[in-house]
């Protein structure tokens, strides 16, 4: 549990649910800030981020032998582990190749914005944006917002929401 709080402490996600824009609004909602911390948590879960690690003992089994090792260590990987990269893949693909990237850089690696926008080639002060559409599509890939769902699939009337009436002004004589 200190570990998750710890992880969840550093996470930049944090910083932008908890401070406040010139109008006093946070720059992302609970339901963002949920979303994007369960990206985090699956990622972490699917152990897709590179080890740094040093073991200089011959691997079990091994002989000595460097053609008894394997490369790709997919045989040890744990049920639970191989659901989170399931549950990775199919997040990223709802929310789509523009925008999976900005959630990458901020949730997976812990990225900073500009880091993020300078890996990304995007321009600069635009990874806050970026993200937060991310996030809000990642949100309802999760089920935490309800996706939008018209009365009637045959005919567009309007391209806005159905609740939606314009604004007609009086007219000028």
């Amino acid at each position: 549990m200190q570990e998750e709080f710890h992880a969840v402490s550093e996470s930049p996600l944090l910083r932008l649910f908890q401070r406040k824009d010139a109008k006093g609004h946070a720059y992302i909602d609970a339901r963002q800030f949920a979303a994007g911390e369960r990206l985090r948590a699956d990622y972490e879960r699917a152990h897709l981020s590179g080890r740094v690690v040093s073991a200089y003992a011959p691997s079990a089994g091994s002989g000595g032998r460097h053609w008894h090792m394997s490369d790709n260590a997919i045989e040890n990987l744990t049920h639970g582990t191989l659901e989170a990269r399931r549950r990775v893949q199919a997040a990223f693909a709802a929310v789509g190749p523009e925008l999976s990237g900005m959630l990458y850089q901020v949730c997976c690696l812990a990225a900073g914005f500009e880091a993020a926008e300078a890996a990304l080639a995007l321009p600069v002060r635009s990874g806050k944006a970026i993200l937060a559409l991310g996030l809000t599509r990642l949100a309802r890939h999760y089920g935490l917002i309800t996706p939008h769902k018209p009365r009637s699939r045959e005919v567009i009337a309007h391209w806005a929401m159905d609740d939606y009436r314009p604004r007609i002004p009086p007219a000028q004589s």
